[in-house]
């Protein structure tokens, strides 16, 4: 888990949970210092284990108070299908948030969350690239959480 934080917004945690455990064991050690609304955005990647999909969304919807669904190199498959593939583990859509561009759900959360809000975005971590199609592009959760704090500044 890595921190970023500046006084007037909500901090943001990048973490590399990308396992139905690994997003549990995360959300829950941030909901211990959260005093406002726990966030987590997160997706799965494609050409990977198709059945943890639901598991991460009902994860997602049991541990957090805002769910941003994103992609995490989608690979060859159809981000849409992944995004559908995880709300069949949701019970209820109300808390829960569609941005296919990792950088514009990160954005948003900043935007709307309060102070006291933590905002996780998991699943890349450390890796600083997205793998759509047969493409590697560059993108990095670090540095989209820096300059986002920084222009928030």
């Amino acid at each position: 888990m890595e921190l970023f934080q500046t006084a007037d917004k909500a901090k943001i945690v990048v973490d590399y949970a990308h396992t139905p455990d690994a997003l549990e064991k995360a959300l829950c050690a941030l909901r211990v210092h959260c005093e406002g609304k726990l966030w987590a955005i997160f997706g799965c990647g494609g050409d990977r284990d198709r059945g943890k999909r639901p598991m991460m969304a009902e994860i997602g919807e049991k541990f957090a108070d805002q769910i941003i669904l994103t992609d995490d190199n989608p690979r060859s498959e159809d981000p849409q299908q992944i995004i559908q593939d995880m709300l069949k583990g949701v019970s209820d859509q109300k808390y829960v948030q569609v941005e296919h561009d990792r950088f514009s759900a990160l954005s948003y959360a900043v935007e709307n969350a309060s102070t006291k809000d933590i905002i996780l975005i998991a699943g890349k971590g450390h890796e600083d690239y997205q793998i759509i199609g047969d493409k590697t592009i560059h993108y990095s959760d670090r540095e989209s959480a820096m300059t986002l704090l920084e222009n928030a500044s």
